[in-house]
């Protein structure tokens, strides 16, 4: 696991003078490390791809036993991810109060819960769901973890290596439920690799500082006047409009949920170069 183990100097995370926790507080902050929110959109688009792929009648029991293996799996990655980056954490103000930074969880613990957290999920997805999904979730684990975690630091196009493993989730769900993978599959993966473009570029915009501090190579770090962000915010959106359309082509009936990502995400990103950027708000005919 010393392969994707990022280490600054004088960051000062380590297992001395760790506070006294109650066992509450403990549980609590093994959660925090599963990053919930997130964990409950991988879930989320899991499950669009599960039902999606349900010609007939949805198998619950199949669907809920699919959702807890990824969940499980997202859980460990996102426990394993925040081990790696402990002490880029700790350089940022958004993510100074995690476990690992503020020493509630000692790195060696998160290390093992994350680690035992995504054996358990490979096991189980190949055991009760199928080899096919378990393979997917391989992708996942190599393409986050030895693809896009160590490149943050190295290189901009981490956003572009991390979009992969990012839009996996509705394959795994489609997989689980039908053991094989379709165009319309595809399409699903096309939609979220697409979607998240817009999405993380503009958080990138509003904690570039903070990306800054922890040397952490995302777009608005390295060009700070958000000229070509806003560019490939508004390009992506527009990408993603014709391939959002095309499950209706296909004859997918495709629920509300990635026409609303499309819109807020959108509004969001707009708004936030609105507001931020001047090559959004500058006179009409001076164009950036």
């Amino acid at each position: 696991m010393e392969e994707f183990a990022i280490n600054l100097p004088g960051s000062g995370v380590s297992d001395i003078e760790r506070p006294r926790l109650t066992a509450r507080e403990r549980v609590s902050a093994y959660i925090e490390l599963t990053k919930p929110r997130i964990t409950f959109l991988i879930v989320l688009t899991s499950a669009a791809g599960f039902g999606l792929a349900s010609k007939r009648a949805v198998d619950y029991v199949g669907l809920v036993s699919a959702l807890f293996g990824i969940a499980m799996l997202s859980s460990g990655i996102a426990t394993l991810n925040q081990y790696a980056e402990r002490e880029l954490d700790g350089l940022m103000r958004r993510t100074a109060t995690r476990p690992l930074p503020t020493r509630k969880i000692a790195p060696w613990e998160a290390l093992a819960f994350g680690a035992g957290l995504t054996i358990l999920a490979e096991v189980y997805l190949l055991v009760f769901v199928n080899p096919l999904s378990a393979l997917l979730g391989l992708t996942v684990i190599a393409g986050y973890l030895f693809g896009y975690t160590p490149l943050k630091t190295r290189s901009s196009l981490s956003t572009i290596v991390g979009a992969f493993p990012g839009a996996v989730p509705p394959l795994i769900g489609w997989t689980a439920a039908t053991g094989t993978l379709s165009i319309e599959a595809w399409v699903l993966f096309a939609i979220l690799f697409l979607w998240q473009f817009p999405h993380f570029l503009a958080i990138a915009w509003m904690y570039r500082e903070d990306y800054s501090r922890a040397g952490i190579l995302m777009l608005p770090v390295i060009e700070p006047d958000g000229r070509v962000t806003a560019q490939q915010i508004v390009v992506y959106t527009l990408m993603l409009i014709p391939v959002s359309l095309l499950p209706t082509v296909l004859a997918c009936q495709v629920e509300s949920t990635f026409s609303a990502h499309l819109y807020w995400d959108f509004s969001f990103s707009t708004a936030v170069f609105a507001r931020h950027s001047p090559c959004l708000v500058s006179e009409p005919g001076n164009y950036c």
